[in-house]
């Protein structure tokens, strides 16, 4: 039987995890930076991991999913877009992010916390099971120092591995490349966990994979200058003019450079399972020299992980977090359902580049969805169609809250853009959808209702909005040859005996084919669609002045019989 890209993941990931430390749990990673909004592609960090975790707690096999946040990197830049921030933030830039304080307003301590909140609240919404690891906790805590304390020792050996990546011999028109290159990488990577490509470099006293952030400052524009295997004693200065000398054996106010703090970490936590993005795989990336780091320096082992291609949104450029205005994932579950947004995870492969519908194209995707559902249902659903869906709307704990009746997105919209959200008008179309199992109340229509609301609230551009017309065409109804008259007639005398979704579908079609003499249910010819066109878009301009709108069944329900006809000369 076929399976899915999830289900083959976690064979191998059982596997290794078996073959390097029988027994013990499985440990799968993400790593987030919250250096500013965690977008839906940094969202791709999280979940190829979760999913492939969830898959092997489905299985009984201890699974923990660690996401490691990197709180204790530098503030690098001010990203843009940011509400509550202005240049004046460029201060702060060179201190760890639990040390910049958030945007103005923002009930959170500090710009990292105000950033990890509406993600973490996100992930809860979504099902999603992780410890968090706060670096800076880490850090400070000195849970690191047996591990700094030997990377210091191991120091030059480190460089000479870096040292095989380094630009060195390259020209300064190649370099200026790789430069502008590395600093696209790191915007399109803003939050995925990569803070920096840094691998700290070696100055004119030697090459030092700590980074110490000045005790007076608060900044990482410091230079180590000395170091004392023995005593552990650390001597640096800063930019700003301190100068301090440590033990570093004592000392927690640092952390190693982001290309030997990621093996350490894989080491230290014993990963089996992490994925990492594009911008990690070019030749000297992190990933690549962590993989050598990790084994020849830490005496670990590389975690097993794809590379993850990036998310888009339909009708956005690439994402990225430092250029600002690209959606979170708390935006999206505004108008989405948790199991859809996971769907759309589930169904790709990784390394399949994919995009998130903000705009009218959410409504093709719910109706996939819910095609999806129906196919579930009845068994005939491909094996790996059916796990993408299980994986959506349940996790190994449970199923995810879903709606009693969900009803088609576009539906949903249509009626909520006439009625705008009135709560009684959109009870009473939607209790005439079907009138043998009529909605009694909006909470069996509940969450995706207020899903649908808020998109057309927000997202639905004002010149698609709907505006049902208060009073007849009359130019245009004075206007109409015979044949539109008698189309309409035969319209207004079937209301009443199709009044509900699949009845008004039927009519609407229907009409057309009797006109031109042939039974309602006759296979549509060219001549027949063209009718329909036509006699459409006659109907639209009669209720709503365009020659197109929301699909003519629910917009008549919406406006209600007495006012369809009124409007269509009845």
């Amino acid at each position: 039987m076929e399976t899915d890209w999830v289900s083959r993941l976690a064979d191998e990931v059982i596997a290794e995890a078996e073959r390097r430390a029988p027994g013990k749990p499985v440990v799968c990673a993400s790593g987030l930076s919250p250096s500013g909004p965690i977008h839906l592609g940094n969202l791709r960090e999280v979940m190829v991991p979760h999913l492939v975790a969830d898959e092997i707690k489905r299985r009984g096999v201890p699974c923990t999913h660690l996401v490691s946040w990197d709180d204790y990197d530098r503030f690098r830049r001010v990203p843009a877009g940011v509400p509550g921030v202005d240049e004046s933030w460029q201060e702060h830039i060179g201190r760890p992010l639990t040390s910049v304080p958030p945007p103005a307003g923002s009930p959170y301590a500090s710009w990292a916390e105000h950033f990890k909140a509406p993600l973490t609240a996100a992930l809860d919404a979504m099902g999603i099971e992780v410890r968090g690891i706060s670096q800076t906790e880490q850090y400070n805590s000195g849970a690191y120092r047996e591990q700094i304390l030997f990377a210091m020792r191991e120091r030059r050996r480190i460089d000479a591995v870096l040292e095989r990546y380094r630009t060195k011999g390259k020209t300064s028109q190649e370099a200026a490349v790789d430069a502008s290159e590395d600093e696209a990488e790191r915007a399109a990577a803003e939050g995925s966990g990569a803070a920096a490509e840094d691998d700290g470099g070696a100055g004119s006293a030697g090459y030092y994979p700590y980074k110490p952030y000045c005790g007076v400052c608060g900044r990482d524009t410091t230079t180590v200058t000395a170091y004392d295997d023995e005593t552990t004693e650390l001597r640096f200065v800063c930019d700003c003019g301190h100068e301090e000398s440590v033990k570093l054996s004592e000392f927690n106010r640092g952390k190693l450079v982001w290309k030997v703090d990621w093996p350490m970490r894989w080491a230290y936590e014993g990963v089996v399972f992490e994925p990492a993005g594009v911008d990690h795989h070019s030749p000297g990336s992190s990933w690549v020299v962590g993989g050598q780091l990790v084994s020849e320096i830490f005496g670990g082992l590389q975690p097993i992980g794809p590379m993850y291609a990036f998310v888009g949104i339909s009708g956005m450029a690439k994402m990225s977090s430092s250029q600002g205005g690209v959606p979170i994932p708390a935006e999206a579950l505004e108008i989405m359902e948790a199991p859809l947004l996971r769907w759309l995870y589930a169904r790709r492969r990784p390394n399949q580049a994919f995009k998130i519908a903000f705009d009218g194209e959410i409504q093709r995707t719910y109706d996939e969805f819910d095609a999806l559902a129906r196919r579930v249902a009845a068994g005939t659903a491909q094996p790996a169609d059916a796990a993408a869906h299980s994986r959506a709307v349940r996790t190994a704990s449970g199923e995810l809250p879903a709606t009693e009746r969900p009803l088609p997105y576009r539906m949903l919209a249509s009626v909520l853009d006439i009625t705008t959200g009135d709560e009684e008008q959109t009870l009473r179309i939607l209790s005439e959808v079907d009138p043998e199992h009529p909605v009694l109340s909006l909470a069996e229509v509940r969450p995706r209702l207020d899903k649908a609301a808020r998109w057309v609230e927000t997202r639905l551009p004002a010149e698609q909005r709907t505006w049902v017309r208060r009073e007849p065409d009359a130019d245009l109804l004075a206007s109409l040859d015979d044949e539109q008259r008698a189309s309409l007639r035969l319209l207004l005398e079937g209301l009443d005996s199709h009044w509900s979704l699949d009845g008004l579908t039927t009519l609407l079609y229907g009409v057309p084919k009797v006109r031109a003499g042939l039974p309602p249910d006759a296979k549509p010819t060219p001549e027949l669609k063209a009718a329909q066109r036509g006699f459409f878009a006659l109907l639209y301009r009669l209720l709503i002045g365009t020659e197109t709108g929301p699909r003519l069944p629910t917009l008549l329900l919406a406006v209600g019989a007495e006012r369809v006809r009124g409007l269509l000369g009845g």
